[in-house]
């Protein structure tokens, strides 16, 4: 029996496949968490999406930026959805789309096991959440995903703003909680996020920290697997466990198990990516270095 948490797959069916062989994953006694991001880049969203559902009483997923916004266009127009990718058309034109995505929305922002001893976001944590505060704000927003005002949630969640404060009430404060949970690589030590910051630390604009470095964060009981930031690459430390690899941009899928009282990492090769593929986001130069 053991329990892995694997990175974004953005639709990457086939490095998943040979990921499950490499661990050896077993449905009869194993479970899998997905750090989110099941869609979107890979090609083959549709067959990584159907893998995932049918795996779905032996695995958990939370919701990362790119299963939010297919969310969110599955409920626009026929000619809105015709101008996505045909990746992500692939999903929205096949039979069991609404199984789908009716499942899909159902996925957690947050997942918790404090047996393990671990907890599971796509992205990270504002500076001042504790593990007990994520999991109530994420409450509320799945709350409302899973209700009948569900489609009122996806219309309005785009945006940078506002900055997180528990203050804030109504679309703002779903906005800004999903902004963290799904889209956080860089903040401010008041938990302004740098959205046009994308690469890897040492490359951030002066002021802003890698979620996890912010001064003056709050203590965290329990240790952390998240996705999301590719050109961080596997990062280990300061309780985070950053396993986006960057399968989709031809790096590698990454699995790491969290029932092992040893570190146990098991990597393969990501997808084959054409001659001239799409960049990942340019690093931004200069700015502050990597806070120690």
């Amino acid at each position: 029996m053991a329990t892995w948490a694997i990175g974004d797959l953005q639709g990457c069916h086939e490095p998943t496949l040979r990921l499950l062989e490499r661990i050896r994953f077993d449905p009869a006694r194993d479970f899998l968490w997905f750090c989110g991001d099941l869609v979107n880049r890979g090609g083959e969203s549709l067959e990584t999406l159907r893998l995932v559902h049918s795996l779905r009483d032996r695995c958990v997923s939370v919701l990362g930026n790119h299963d939010l916004s297919l969310l969110a266009v599955a409920e626009r127009t026929p000619e809105e959805q015709r101008k996505v990718n045909p990746d992500l058309q692939q999903v929205l034109l096949a039979d069991d789309r609404d199984e789908l995505l009716g499942w899909l929305r159902t996925q957690p922002l947050v997942h918790v096991d404090r047996t393990l001893g671990w907890m599971m976001v796509h992205a990270g944590l504002a500076p001042k959440w504790t593990t007990t505060l994520a999991e109530k704000y994420a409450r509320e927003v799945e709350a409302r995903l899973r209700g009948d005002g569900y489609r009122r949630l996806l219309k309005n969640m785009y945006g940078d703003k506002p900055a997180w404060s528990p203050k804030l009430t109504g679309v703002d404060r779903d906005r800004a909680i999903i902004n963290v949970f799904t889209r956080l690589r860089y903040c401010t030590p008041r938990g302004r996020i740098g959205y046009d910051d994308k690469g890897a630390p040492g490359t951030q604009a002066t002021g802003l920290y890698p979620w996890y470095e912010v001064p003056g964060r709050a203590e965290r009981d329990l240790r952390i697997v998240c996705g999301h930031w590719s050109t961080l690459g596997l990062f280990i430390g300061l309780g985070v466990h950053a396993i986006d690899t960057g399968a989709v941009w031809g790096g590698q899928l990454t699995a790491l198990q969290l029932d092992s009282e040893e570190l146990r990492i098991v990597q393969v090769k990501g997808r084959d990516v054409p001659a001239n593929p799409p960049k990942p986001p340019r690093r931004r130069r200069g700015g502050t270095r990597r806070s120690q």
